[in-house]
């Protein structure tokens, strides 16, 4: 057992519009499903514990690329877009802001009895990875979002953010049941209880270790605890800057959408004719399902997928945001019935993006990129937080 990493995000004022709320549902839904159907939920989990991949796919949902915003909005649109599937993708999202915090338990007990495990075991394991983040540990932040998430197999991920009103930040923890090396590592091994499945109980001798490891990082220094996760720490300004993402990777996706030949290549691999705005977001989803973990060391560049909500670094193309889903739902159901080509292809576009860039290196034109996306906006339904008014807003 493990925390598995730690984000530092600056404190953003403002909500999520329902158009952008439902779209990032479905977005979610269907990106974890696709994960799911390639690698697993233990592999699921394991992105989620990852605070650069989770920075990442909320840029790509079209949140604010760094903002607190980013854990309460992607929890919150995940937990609505996957509900309706968990049983079907063994995946429950527990949890959330406030009050949704404050249902956790009884959320863990309802799954738990579902499908076998101690629930009391998983909601004290809920309690615990709260009061370290928000007692333990020392560093001035107070936990009001606690999201659980756990498998059908008993598996579980949390995602927690805290407030520091003195500094203006917010922190979010990410923490990992399984002691997972590889990205695509399978699941743990399990304690074996009744016939009904696979459980978890920590309460029972064989999970000493994992009793044991809670302890000591409860009884850690904060600065050697917080040394040995994953630190993403993200600057406090709003627009995308070149400094922030990795040029050569962008310009790999922006020239299979917009060169000719690599542009027709990406299309077979995909199977399906599409615009080079449509193929540009399916490149960045692809990499954010199949990508490794290397690959999400500057999130913000996930922006260009579907620009943010407050227009950074371009406004939410609203026609290419449907077309991704479409896309994708339609994958998936093709899926169901046992025909993988196009849910494949996903696969073949992010290995033919790596090879585009490290064969040919290509660089991204920073300036004119988002000159060019900003021209198109209004033929593709561009669309910000500031283009409505406030009764219109809808909050997670």
């Amino acid at each position: 057992m493990k925390r598995s990493g730690i984000a530092d995000l600056p404190l953003h004022g403002g909500r999520v519009p329902r158009w952008l709320a439902e779209r990032m549902a479905g977005l979610g839904a269907a990106i974890t499903e696709v994960i799911v159907h390639d690698y697993g939920t233990s592999a699921f989990l394991s992105r989620l514990s990852d605070p650069f991949w989770f920075q990442a796919l909320g840029a790509v949902m079209g949140m604010d690329w760094h903002s607190s915003g980013v854990t309460t909005s992607v929890m919150g649109a995940l937990k609505r877009g996957l509900t309706p599937r968990a049983q079907e993708l063994g995946i429950y999202i527990c949890g959330g802001r406030g009050r949704f915090a404050r249902n956790t338990p009884q959320e863990l007990r309802t799954v738990a009895e579902r499908h076998g495990f101690d629930g009391d075991a998983l909601v004290r394991t809920s309690r615990l990875t709260a009061r370290i983040d928000n007692n333990a540990i020392a560093d001035g932040f107070q936990i009001y979002l606690h999201s659980f998430v756990v498998t059908s197999n008993g598996e579980w991920a949390v995602v927690q953010q805290g407030l520091n009103e003195r500094s203006g930040m917010a922190r979010r923890y990410h923490w990992h049941s399984a002691s997972v090396v590889d990205f695509v590592a399978e699941p743990h091994t399990a304690i074996v209880g009744p016939p009904q499945g696979v459980i978890m109980n920590l309460v029972d001798a064989q999970a000493r270790p994992a009793q044991d490891a809670l302890l000591e990082l409860a009884r850690e220094k904060p600065e050697k605890t917080l040394a040995a996760a994953r630190h993403l720490r993200l600057p406090a300004q709003h627009e995308v800057r070149a400094e922030n993402i990795d040029l050569k990777r962008l310009g790999a996706v922006l020239a299979i959408a917009y060169e000719r030949d690599l542009h027709g290549f990406a299309e077979l691999l995909l199977l399906e004719k599409l615009g080079p705005r449509t193929l540009q977001s399916l490149a960045l989803i692809a990499e954010v399902i199949h990508g490794a973990p290397s690959h999400f060391s500057d999130p913000a560049r996930f922006s260009f997928a579907h620009g943010g909500k407050d227009g950074h670094p371009f406004p939410v193309p609203l026609k290419t945001y449907d077309e991704s889903i479409d896309w994708l739902r339609n994958s998936l159901d093709g899926a169901k019935i046992g025909d993988n080509d196009k849910i494949d292809g996903l696969r073949r576009l992010e290995r033919f993006v790596r090879s585009v860039e490290t064969e040919l290196k290509p660089t991204a034109d920073f300036d004119a990129a988002i000159a060019h996306e900003k021209a198109i906006s209004r033929s593709l339904d561009g669309r910000t937080v500031f283009d409505l008014k406030p009764r219109q807003l809808s909050l997670f």
